[in-house]
């Protein structure tokens, strides 16, 4: 008796370059293939059905328009967690990391335009005996 082998799903065998992403809550996984036209794919997805509002994809194309690749790279793009607006800023900071690896000297004109560093900022936990993080129950003097 022959074992035939199961058949293995067709991988893209095709060079990219990684940068991982993050704005609060969400991670934006980001790989970019040199040959391409400027196509861009979130959650299997097309990139204008995903980001519906011009100010969210102009937030995540900031990076390629400011090193001229918005024309000349393929990018797909994995976010998972948070809202919107932060799994758009997830994926510019995760397409400016992967831009660094492609070139290093694109580095410093990035970094000027802040998008190098992650937004540190998230929610504020909740502290025993308030409502929210600060806001204190009413005070009542009589």
């Amino acid at each position: 008796m022959e074992k035939k082998a199961a058949a293995k799903p067709a991988e893209n065998k095709e060079k990219y370059f990684y940068g991982r992403g993050g704005r609060k809550t969400a991670i934006a996984r980001v790989r970019i293939y040199l040959k391409g036209k400027g196509e861009i794919t979130v959650n299997d997805q097309k990139f204008e059905e995903y980001f519906p509002t011009k100010a969210l994809r102009d937030t995540v194309l900031q990076p390629l328009v400011l090193t001229d690749h918005d024309k000349t790279v393929t990018v797909t793009i994995k976010v998972v967690g948070g809202g919107k607006i932060a799994q758009s800023e997830a994926a510019r900071h995760g397409i400016a990391r992967a831009l660094e690896v492609l070139n290093p000297e694109l580095r410093p004109a990035m970094k000027a335009q802040g998008l190098m560093t992650r937004d540190p900022r998230v929610k504020e936990r909740k502290k025993p005996g308030l409502k929210r993080a600060r806001r204190a129950p009413q005070w009542a003097k009589r």
